[in-house]
């Protein structure tokens, strides 16, 4: 062997600086590339790993609160429903409560019209009360009364002797209601499954039929002796809906003075002295253009005079007058003098009736 080969192995096989011979270390480097390449990838499926984790938990936190919206709304829509429906429940009992009420007064009704009509001489003094107005006042003094804008004398006392007759029937009313009370009748009722309102509408309703039947005799009585209406039936049979609106103002009048002073006989002498001044100071027998100037004003003021000229001009019969703001507005007086006492008188006979037994 030569001396150069022998150098160039001895060069061949010098150690690294390291300590490490060079074929080694080339080797260890080859094997060092594809483990780094793997601890790449383990940390990429890692990565991808924990996103795929996050985002798992992500939709579970959605699907979560989605569940807990729904169940939120169930509830609502669930509370929703059952106040729906003890709204509609309460509803059915108010319909039930209102038909029973009306049934009773129905019943109470019938009651009051066959005491009238068991008792044909207190049937009688009704109907022919009215009748007796007509005939004294219309002949022995009507020769004597003149109308100021001319015309029949007893074309212009009919309308008036209609609402006279409606007032004059508070008299009546109280009676009843008054020998209903002293009775005892009235405690009976409120003892029975029967509506509390049933007594006070029935007793209203039977007035009214009443005043409709006593209507119906004055009617048939003016046109005997020469009263007749002008306008057509349509205004004349709203002049008779303005007559009977006054009837149930003073019906709920009549009940509160029969509960207040539950004496019959007692009611009796307090009706008239309040229903003769009214109808004196009115225009029922004369016009107030010829009564003294502050009680003229008075009369055209009153409730009846305003249901008077309010007929009158419906009926076309004369002594309308004008010149003042009442009879200028006499259609509106007469509806709003029958609400007005209807909304003062009906709330109190309620409250006196719900008092009578404490």
């Amino acid at each position: 062997m030569s001396p150069h080969a022998d150098a160039g192995g001895a060069r061949g096989t010098r150690a690294a600086p390291d300590g490490t011979a060079g074929p080694a270390r080339a080797a260890t480097a080859a094997g060092g590339a594809p483990q780094a390449t793997q601890n790449t990838q383990n940390t990429h499926a890692i990565q991808a790993t924990q996103a795929i984790q996050a985002t798992q938990a992500t939709q579970a936190t959605q699907i979560t609160e989605t569940g807990r919206r729904t169940t939120q709304a169930t509830r609502s829509w669930e509370g929703a429903g059952q106040m729906s429906d003890a709204a509609q429940g309460a509803a059915e009992l108010r319909v039930r409560r209102g038909r029973w009420a009306l049934t009773d007064g129905w019943v109470m009704t019938r009651r009051n019209m066959a005491h009238l009509l068991r008792t044909p001489e207190e049937m009688a003094l009704y109907f022919s009360l009215p009748i007796m107005f007509v005939l004294v006042f219309g002949y022995v003094f009507g020769n004597g009364m003149s109308v100021p804008e001319g015309g029949a004398y007893r074309e212009f006392l009919l309308p008036g002797v209609f609402a006279m007759t409606m007032l004059y029937g508070m008299g009546a009313t109280g009676t009843a209601i008054a020998m209903d009370a002293g009775r005892g009748v009235v405690d009976r009722f409120r003892a029975m499954p029967v509506a509390r309102s049933a007594l006070l509408t029935g007793r209203s309703a039977a007035d009214l039929l009443r005043g409709l039947l006593e209507l119906a005799v004055l009617v048939v009585c003016g046109l005997l002796v020469g009263w007749d209406w002008h306008r057509g039936v349509g205004r004349a049979l709203l002049a008779l809906a303005l007559v009977l609106a006054l009837r149930v103002a003073i019906t709920w009048i009549g009940i509160f003075l029969g509960l207040a002073v539950p004496n019959p006989d007692t009611v009796g002498t307090i009706v008239f002295p309040l229903a003769f001044p009214l109808t004196a100071v009115s225009n029922v027998f004369v016009s107030p253009e010829v009564m003294p100037g502050w009680l003229g004003t008075v009369a055209e003021w009153n409730p009846l005079s305003a249901t008077v000229a309010a007929i009158r001009e419906l009926f076309g019969n004369p002594g309308v007058g004008g010149g003042s703001w009442a009879t200028d507005h006499a259609l509106l007086l007469a509806v709003a003098w029958p609400v007005a006492l209807t909304a003062l008188c009906a709330p109190l006979a309620v409250r006196r009736y719900q008092r009578l037994s404490r």
